[in-house]
């Protein structure tokens, strides 16, 4: 069995956007941390704020998708 469909240029595409699609994506959520008052890890995890987790969570997806179409 030859191994004509793999073909090591396109993994190494991948995975180098794959990187940059990750490292965007957590340059935007400092960026959005740094614009809230109040600290996001503090009010998620420290006061269980799930409301705030949910919005987040959503506004993480929404920077996934724009990063992922942007990259595609």
């Amino acid at each position: 069995m030859t191994m004509e469909w793999f073909k090591p240029d396109i993994v190494l595409n991948s995975v180098l956007y794959a990187l940059i699609g990750v490292a965007i994506f957590w340059l935007s959520f400092i960026v959005i941390d740094k614009l809230t008052p109040y600290n996001l890890w503090e009010e998620i995890v420290e006061k269980q704020n799930k409301a705030l987790g949910m919005v987040v969570a959503a506004m993480s997806l929404g920077i996934c998708i724009i990063v992922a179409a942007a990259i595609h």
